[in-house]
């Protein structure tokens, strides 16, 4: 394992700045020299399929893994060098819950405190501030174990932010709640970075990194796009063509044969056809295909949404250009 070089970045904008950070686990690179800026008071996300290397990057962000090569500065901390500082200043939470099912809601925010060693005088009131702040004074006796799925992951999010962490790592944290639990969940985080803190978390859900200020998709380790939600949508160079067709299944199998065709996605009577940006009048085009194909259908140009972004370059990163 090559020594991690030191990262020399300006901090002023920053909460976390990366470059060429690597991790590889014998001959397995599951980070691939990644170089990474995120703002301050910011939500940024990372969105990618399973085995992207998300959690193995923010593993590293948060000092808990050692980079093999390149480095990065997290709260202006170096993470190979001072990864305890770094601790100490941030917030982490998994899509796991990590807390203790045989205690109370009140005890496990009550030991976590002492973990994080707040003052004592303080932590009385810090604790009911944040009972009352994700609706869990009701449930303040109850034993974590016995919590819905929603109520655990307010209960987590309380317990990772107890200290006031200038940055808050959230990796997949809603993957076992529900529709409205998200949205809640989402909220609470925007409350976060307004006042002040950076957040950093990982998705695979489409509606929710839409809503970051800005995100990376990453793709078998390797960073291939950045930048915020809009950004990306213009930088990809696909035209995106959506379909209307009674039939539409058997429209999408006769584009599917077309080499012009990068992509082509069916949503109930709709198809979302991507084309590359050298294919003249895109939707004059497929509208001809399916009339040679004997197919009636309503052809017609569209903006490119965060998925259409995500299918372009996880399976050919060369359609888009990394937003500034």
């Amino acid at each position: 394992m090559s020594a991690p070089s030191k990262v020399r970045c300006d901090q002023t904008d920053w909460a976390i700045s990366a470059r060429r950070l690597t991790r590889r686990f014998g001959s397995l690179t599951a980070v691939n020299k990644v170089d990474l800026d995120v703002p301050k008071g910011r939500i940024y996300g990372f969105l990618g399929p399973n085995g992207s290397g998300k959690s193995t990057t923010i593993r590293m962000l948060c000092g808990l893994l050692r980079p093999s090569a390149g480095g990065a500065r997290v709260l202006g901390l170096d993470v190979s060098r001072e990864p305890e500082a770094i601790k100490r200043q941030i917030g982490y939470m998994t899509q796991r819950f990590a807390l203790y099912g045989d205690l109370s809601v009140i005890e496990n925010l009550q030991f976590m405190a002492e973990i994080y060693a707040l003052d004592r005088r303080e932590r009385r009131s810090r604790v009911a501030e944040l009972l009352a702040r994700y609706d869990l004074a009701e449930q303040r006796k109850q034993r974590a174990g016995t919590l819905s799925g929603g109520q655990r992951q307010r209960l987590a999010l309380a317990a990772a932010t107890l200290h006031r962490p200038r940055l808050l790592f959230l990796d997949e944290p809603t993957s076992a709640v529900d529709p409205k639990s998200r949205r809640d969940f989402w909220e609470s985080l925007f409350e976060l970075a307004d006042g002040g803190t950076s957040i950093l978390v990982s998705t695979h859900y489409m509606d929710e990194a839409e809503r970051c200020h800005r995100l990376a998709i990453l793709d078998r380790g390797v960073k291939v796009a950045d930048g915020s939600p809009a950004e990306l949508a213009a930088a990809l160079s696909v035209n995106v063509v959506e379909v209307q067709a009674e039939e539409a299944n058997r429209a999408r199998l006769a584009l599917r044969e077309q080499a012009q065709v990068f992509s082509v996605t069916q949503l109930g009577l709709r198809l979302r056809v991507l084309i590359p940006k050298d294919q003249p009048d895109p939707h004059d085009w497929v509208q001809a295909r399916l009339r040679e194909a004997g197919l009636d259908g309503q052809a017609r140009p569209t903006e490119p949404s965060l998925e259409d972004v995500f299918v372009a370059v996880t399976q050919k990163p060369e359609l888009t250009q990394h937003a500034g």
